[in-house]
């Protein structure tokens, strides 16, 4: 089997940009343990591999979309053994940059290069195409990832040294946590208020109160529907462990974001951590609640 690109993870943004791969012309070959996202890939067109390193062995190009460090691991050893020497793999999953570092040095002995390269933006947009990826790392590397990243995504921005493309995703992270909240905190004001959410939502979009986050996540919250997720709350655990890391280890104040991280920790103590994080909402729901029976 040959493929001109690969991914490895086809979970809620694996299997969206796989999609957008596969509209624009490419052949992509893909890998996923689960069987049900195989299925999925061989629907929409994809090609599929039996193992990471098959992936590996038979596209040039291979975006790696993982759900956990674990998932880094497992596969990079795959790859060393199975993969073709020649091939660039590119990081795209929000994990520690010592790991990245880490499978990046053990794929370079076996003459393959990994690249980090996280993407800004959520699952739906994903879908769309309207991402932008954070490429650190090689130069050459990334250049000759130029027309797949063209087909995933409405921008590139190369940052320079391997890792710093983390280190703005962690910062854009921050932004994305807060904004989300603001969102949920704003509209649970307008309910409370009386006022029409969905008119609410219109006004506001309109306005200087606006953000990226209440424009994409603000019709899940004003709907109460939190699935299919964009990004599961569970999943973004993860993300926020990593924020929180990442600021305390810098010293960096992050007053905002510590309230923030409390409540995505209730959303899941509440078990909506299989939902999208726009139930946040929920959060501050029940919190108006127990101030009313206070």
């Amino acid at each position: 089997m040959k493929a001109d690109t690969g991914i490895v993870g086809l979970g809620i943004m694996g299997s969206a940009m796989a999609g957008r791969l596969i509209a624009a012309g490419h052949s992509v070959a893909g890998y996923d343990p689960d069987d049900a996202a195989m299925e999925r890939h061989r629907e929409n067109g994809g090609r599929a591999a039996k193992s990471a390193g098959e992936v590996a062995k038979c596209a040039p190009v291979v975006l790696l979309s993982l759900p956990g460090s674990a998932a880094l691991e497992s596969v990079t050893a795959d790859i060393c053994v199975n993969g073709k020497a020649g091939c660039v793999l590119v990081e795209l999953s929000t994990l520690p940059i010592d790991e990245k570092i880490t499978a990046r040095d053990a794929l370079a002995e076996k003459g393959m290069s990994l690249i980090d390269c996280p993407v800004s933006g959520t699952g739906a947009q994903a879908v769309s195409g309207d991402l932008v990826v954070l490429a650190s790392g090689d130069a050459e590397a990334v250049e000759r990832c130029g027309p797949v990243f063209d087909a995933i995504a409405r921008e590139t921005r190369y940052l320079g040294a391997f890792g710093n493309g983390m280190k703005m995703k962690l910062v854009a992270n921050l932004l994305v946590a807060i904004h989300n909240t603001a969102a949920a905190e704003a509209l649970v004001l307008a309910q409370k208020a009386g006022l029409d959410l969905e008119e609410t939502f219109e006004v506001i979009c309109a306005g200087a109160g606006s953000s990226r986050m209440f424009e994409i996540r603000g019709p899940m919250m004003v709907e109460g529907r939190y699935s299919p997720p964009t990004m599961k709350n569970d999943v973004w655990r993860k993300d926020l462990d990593l924020i929180a890391q990442f600021a305390a280890g810098l010293g960096a104040p992050a007053p905002l974001f510590s309230v923030t991280d409390r409540l995505y920790a209730e959303a899941e103590a509440m078990g909506l951590g299989g939902e999208d994080t726009a139930a946040v909402k929920r959060v501050l729901e029940e919190l108006a609640v127990k101030d009313n029976g206070s």
